[in-house]
């Protein structure tokens, strides 16, 4: 097979963001674009030798995708290649399968929760040996060597077979197509007690919906919810991986998932109801009538988690991004454990879980995960919910209002405010640095700022610094306002505000959220002049 070396010239908008690099797929499509950022990993990583892992969510240009990295990592000398049949593989798997196979890193081609198809979104992130995502460093070097790249390497031959289980070559490469869940669901069995999830399965008492959305862990959830707890057939919906979502939006929040809400709010509905994204790594929980907060799911598998087999043993400690609400916080204190606040991105758990620091962690943005993995892993959060709810024989509405009788509530929301023109979203956002200083003391609305900032982190394990993570308002009480730009979507910006109000009164626990939060909503607007600067009079999504 021949080896061809093309010439290129750079493209300026390579840098890659909190997951990777993300662009509309007619970004994607551009000649050279995908094979000029592929060729600056290969070269950071130097590819000669290595063993890799391929996988992605099934969206459009997946598999167009795969083949080109796959003929491009033939021709710059890797020596093996670890694919999902038919190129799928969700994210945690991918990260399961680098530590298992003691892999030197792995491709994920996936947009998460952005929706597909030809008019949708395309990613690529490359991450490292110990299955997590590429650090700052690293995805630094990526971009600056993509400024510079003049060539490009790539294997002169037909599209290669990750169709049929087994090996094949590729000049002198190994390309092994494996199934893409059976190490996923053999890692599961470890963590939960199979049997116990059974029988609560086959008393016949209980009932599931997973919501799939047409994304990669439809699989996944068909083999385990089905056909290893018996689940009643049909319990997952939407299971068919498609290439446009089924023109979907595979973001696990109730605005995006109305036949599973409708299901769920039912008088005799499911017992549990459940989702995850594109790419299997968020989760959504729900109960009949009843929705369960990524924040609140996160503190109450801390406080659960010696319930379940892979964590009987006690946890080290736990982590959550700054945005999150600070419901684990006071959890990690009960227990006596160390509880650390990261930036937004799990690159940032990754450090903390090698060291041995953390064995949970997890983010507002429905992500939640363990030292299993390097990776949020979206239905690993159901297994860890079905255990716990076959453990306590209790509903998921008695365990969230039990925890919140014992360690209170805290009220949390977030707005989304999507596609503002980025020049409006960055003069927002550094008006409201501008004001930092003017801030502490004042009044508004009834509320008193104690203290704000622009949140800073400083990696304790590795002493690297990340800047400018969130303007954080600090609010007498414990209530705090957060804004934050996403570094996930494609087009323009989108503004997150975050809302947090502890309550302590056990008699006060049961208020509408956004009710609750309505004065701290009204601080953020006279802090942030938002419907002014983004043109926009109400959020565009709500969670």
């Amino acid at each position: 097979m021949k080896i061809k070396t093309i010439s290129t010239t750079p493209f300026n908008d390579q840098k890659p963001g909190t997951s990777g690099l993300r662009k509309q797929v007619r970004t994607f499509q551009q000649a050279h674009y995908l094979e000029n950022f592929v060729q600056s990993i290969l070269d950071t990583i130097s590819a000669p030798d290595k063993t890799l892992v391929l996988g992605g969510d099934g969206r459009f240009f997946n598999l167009t995708a795969m083949q080109i990295i796959l003929k491009m990592c033939a021709a710059n000398g890797v020596r093996h290649v670890i694919v999902g049949q038919q190129g799928r593989l969700s994210t945690p798997a991918v990260s399961h399968l680098i530590r298992k196979y003691h892999a030197d890193g792995g491709f994920i081609l996936s947009a998460s929760h952005n929706p597909g198809g030809p008019e949708g979104d395309f990613g690529i992130k490359y991450n490292q040996a110990n299955g997590g995502p590429a650090c700052e460093a690293l995805t630094d070097q990526f971009f600056t060597l993509s400024q510079t790249l003049s060539r490009y390497h790539m294997i002169d031959t037909a599209d290669l077979d990750i169709a049929s289980l087994g090996r094949t070559t590729c000049a002198e490469m190994s390309i092994e197509v494996v199934d893409s869940v059976a190490d996923y669901a053999a890692l599961m069995s470890h963590l939960f007690d199979f049997d116990k999830i059974k029988h609560l399965f086959h008393s016949g008492l209980f009932h599931i919906c997973f919501d799939a959305m047409h994304a990669i862990t439809g699989p996944y959830a068909k083999r385990l919810l089905e056909k290893t707890f018996g689940a009643a057939p049909g319990s997952v919906i939407h299971a068919t991986p498609l290439e446009d979502f089924g023109g979907q939006h595979p973001d696990p929040n109730q605005a995006h998932t109305p036949v599973l809400t409708a299901k769920m709010n039912t008088p005799n509905g499911p017992n549990l109801g459940a989702a995850s994204d594109g790419d299997g790594d968020r989760n959504l929980i729900m109960g009949r009538n009843f929705y369960v907060s990524p924040s609140d799911s996160l503190a109450i598998i801390a406080a659960n988690a010696h319930l379940i087999p892979g964590y009987a043993h006690g946890l080290t400690g736990v982590a959550r991004s700054m945005p999150t609400s600070q419901a684990v916080d006071l959890v990690a204190e009960q227990l006596g454990i160390e509880c650390y606040e990261t930036p937004t991105g799990w690159k940032f758990f990754g450090n903390l879980l090698d060291a041995g620091k953390i064995t949970l962690c997890g983010e507002e943005s429905f992500g939640t995960g363990s030292d299993h993995v390097r990776e949020k892993d979206g239905l690993w959060a159901v297994l860890f919910w079905l255990n716990l709810l076959a453990v306590r024989g209790e509903s998921v509405e008695q365990i969230v209002r039990a925890h919140w009788h014992r360690f209170g509530r805290h009220y949390y929301t977030r707005h989304d405010y999507e596609a503002i023109p980025s020049a409006a979203a960055n003069q927002l956002i550094t008006q409201l640095r501008d004001k930092l200083p003017h801030l502490p003391g004042q009044t508004i609305a009834g509320f008193l700022i104690e203290s704000c900032d622009d949140f800073a982190y400083t990696d304790p394990i590795d002493h690297s610094q990340s800047q400018h993570q969130g303007v954080r308002l600090l609010i007498q009480g414990g209530s705090r306002i957060i804004f934050r730009l996403s570094g996930t979507g494609t087009q323009g910006a989108t503004l997150r505000v975050y809302l947090e109000r502890y309550e302590a009164d056990r008699t006060a626990l049961a208020c509408e959220v956004q009710a609750a939060l309505a004065g701290l909503i009204a601080v953020a607007e006279n802090v942030a002049n938002i419907t002014a600067l983004s043109g926009r009079e109400h959020p565009d999504v709500v969670t």
